[in-house]
C-alpha cells in the first residue's frame, strides 16, 4: 500500500486529473474516491474502508484494480514516444524512395540516435542496412557494414539470452520437484552459458537478463555462502539494475521487469530472514501475484512466491486467512496443467489454504482433481508428498476406507526409492499409523514423540508436508481418530 500511495503522490496534476476523470467516466466511482483519498487526505485504511462501505477483501480488490489502472495509464505514456520512433522506422522505404540523399542520411542519423536512447538493437539493424545502401560508393560503406553486422550479432545475443532464461526456469521447475543433482548441474551450466553470452558485449540489457538468472541461482540453487569473496554481491546487483531502469525509464520491457526484481528482493530478504525488508516488498508482489504467475514464467519462477507466501503466513500465525485471500490474488488466473511444476505448486497452495481453513473435503477434491489431470511419474518425491497430504486429509475427514489403501501405496513407493531420502514421509507415515491404530491409549504422546524428528528433516525439493503445522490442535485431532 505504501508504494501505491507514493506513486499516486508523485503523479503530475495533469496525470492525476486524467486518471481521476477516466475512472469517473467508466463509472468506477469507488476507485476514483480511493485515488483521491490516497493523494489528498491522510486517512487510515480502516477509515477509507468505512467511507467506501467495503470490507477488507473488497478493499484489497479495489486497491489492486486501482494499481492496475495506474500501471496501464503510465504504460500508455511510455509507449507514445516509442511508438512514434517505431512508426518512423517502418516508413524508412518511403523516405528512401521519395527524399533526396542528404535528407535521407540526416533522417536516418536522427533515428539512429533515438533508437540508441531506447536501446532498440533490432530496429538499429534496419537503420544501418539503409545507411549501407546510401553509402555504397562512399568510404563510409565499410563503417556501416560493420555496424550492421555488429547489431545483427547483438540482436542474436539478446534472443539467445532470453531463450536461456526461459530454458533455465523451465529446468528449475524440474529441479524443485526432484532435488536432482543432474538437474542442478544443468542449471549451473545454463548460468555459465548466460555469463558467456553477456560477456560478448558491454550491454545493460544482457546484464539485466543475466541478473534475473544469477540472483535466483544464488538464492535457490547455489547459495551465496559458497561464492568467492570477490563476486558481485546481490545488493550491488540490485543497485546496478535499478540504475539501469532509472536511466532507461521509457523502456517498456524494463518497466515490466521491475516486478521481477521486486520479487527477487523479497526472496533475497526472506532468504536471510530480514523480515522488516520482506514486508516492504511483500505487499507489492502480492498485489501483482496473478500477473506474476501468468506472464513472467520466462523471466523467473513465479510459483516460488506461493511457497514464500505460505511460509510468511505460518511465521505470522495467519495461515487461516489464506483461503479468503485466493479469490483476490488470482481473480483471472488460468492454471496451465502443461507447466507441471507451476501447476502442482499452485494446486498445493490452494490445498494448504483449504486445509488451514478446515475445508478438508475441498482440499481432497483439489488433490484428486490434480492427480487425474497430470502424471507425477517423473516426480516420485512430489508424488509421495502429495499423497501423504491426501492421506492426512482422509484421516481428518475420518475416511478410513479411503485412507487404508492409500497409506499402503505411499509406504510401497517410499520403500522403492533408490536412496534413503524423504525421511519426512517416513515420519508422517508413522504419525498416521499411530493415529489410525486400534490402540487408544497414549496416542497423543506417541505422535508428539515423532514430531521433533520430523521437524529436523530438510529437503532440497518442494515439500508441502513440511508446511503442515504439527501443533497441539493437529495432534489432538489425530489422537481422537477412531475407526
Amino acid at each position: 500500500m505504501a508504494k501505491l500511495k507514493n506513486i499516486i503522490k508523485q503523479l503530475s496534476n495533469k496525470d492525476f486529473k486524467a486518471l481521476y476523470d477516466s475512472l469517473l467516466e467508466s463509472n468506477a466511482d469507488k476507485s476514483a474516491y480511493l485515488l483521491k483519498a490516497l493523494r489528498e487526505r491522510q486517512l487510515s485504511d480502516n477509515r477509507i474502508m468505512e467511507q467506501l462501505g467495503v470490507n477488507a477483501n473488497a478493499f484489497y480488490t479495489l486497491r489492486s484494480r486501482l494499481n492496475l489502472k495506474i500501471e496501464e495509464y503510465l504504460m500508455q505514456q511510455l509507449q507514445n514516444p516509442r511508438t512514434d520512433v517505431l512508426r518512423k522506422v517502418a516508413n524508412i522505404n518511403e523516405t528512401l524512395f521519395t527524399k533526396k540523399r542528404t535528407i535521407c542520411i540526416a533522417t536516418l542519423k536522427k533515428l539512429e540516435k533515438e533508437l540508441q536512447d531506447y536501446d532498440l538493437a533490432n530496429e538499429l539493424t534496419i537503420i544501418y542496412k539503409a545507411l549501407k545502401k546510401l553509402h555504397t560508393h562512399s568510404p563510409d560503406y565499410f563503417q556501416y557494414s560493420q555496424l550492421y553486422n555488429r547489431h545483427v550479432a547483438y540482436t542474436l545475443a539478446i534472443d539467445k539470452a532470453e531463450d536461456l532464461l526461459a530454458d533455465y526456469f523451465k529446468k528449475f521447475g524440474n529441479y524443485l520437484l526432484t532435488g536432482s543433482e543432474i538437474e542442478k548441474l544443468s542449471l549451473s551450466l545454463l548460468l555459465k552459458e548466460m555469463k558467456n553470452v553477456a560477456n560478448l558485449y558491454e550491454s545493460h540489457r544482457l546484464y539485466v537478463f543475466q541478473s534475473c538468472m544469477l540472483v535466483f541461482h544464488r538464492l535457490f540453487v547455489e547459495p551465496d555462502e559458497n561464492l568467492k569473496e570477490d563476486s558481485e554481491s546481490i545488493e550491488d546487483i540490485f543497485d546496478r539494475v535499478q540504475k539501469i531502469f532509472d536511466t532507461y525509464n521509457l523502456d517498456s520491457l524494463y518497466y515490466h521487469l521491475n516486478l521481477v526484481f521486486e520479487f527477487l528482493k523479497l526472496e533475497y530478504y526472506n532468504h536471510y530472514r530480514v523480515y522488516r525488508q520482506v514486508e516492504r516488498y511483500f505487499e507489492e508482489v502480492n498485489d501483482a501475484a496473478g500477473n506474476l504467475m501468468t506472464n513472467y514464467v520466462t523471466y523467473t519462477f513465479p510459483a516460488r512466491f506461493l511457497i514464500t507466501k505460505l511460509e510468511r503466513h505460518l511465521r505470522l500465525g495467519t495461515e487461516n486467512e489464506l483461503y479468503d485471500e485466493i479469490p483476490n490474488i488470482f481473480p483471472d488466473y488460468e492454471p496451465d496443467p502443461e507447466d507441471v511444476p507451476r501447476h502442482i505448486i499452485y494446486v498445493m497452495f490452494k490445498v494448504l489454504a483449504a486445509y488451514y481453513a478446515g475445508k478438508y473435503a475441498e482440499a481432497i477434491r483439489l488433490i484428486n482433481g490434480m492427480l487425474n489431470e497430470i502424471s507425477l511419474k517423473r516426480y516420485p518425491h512430489t508424488a509421495l508428498e502429495v499423497k501423504t497430504i491426501l492421506a492426512l486429509l482422509y484421516v481428518l475427514e475420518r475416511e478410513f476406507e479411503l485412507f487404508k489403501p492409500l497409506y499402503y501405496s505411499v509406504q510401497r513407493q517410499y520403500r522403492a526409492l533408490e536412496k534413503p531420502e524423504a525421511k519426512n514421509i517416513f515420519y508422517w507415515l508413522r504419525i498416521l499409523k499411530i493415529s489410525t491404530s486400534e490402540a487408544k491409549r497414549e496416542k497423543a504422546q506417541k505422535i508428539q514423540a515423532v514430531i521433533p524428528k520430523l521437524k529436523q528433516c530438510n529437503n532440497t525439493y518442494f515439500s508441502p508436508t513440511m508446511l503442515i503445522k504439527t501443533d497441539e490442535a493437529l495432534i489432538k485431532k489425530l489422537a481422537e481418530f477412531e475407526r
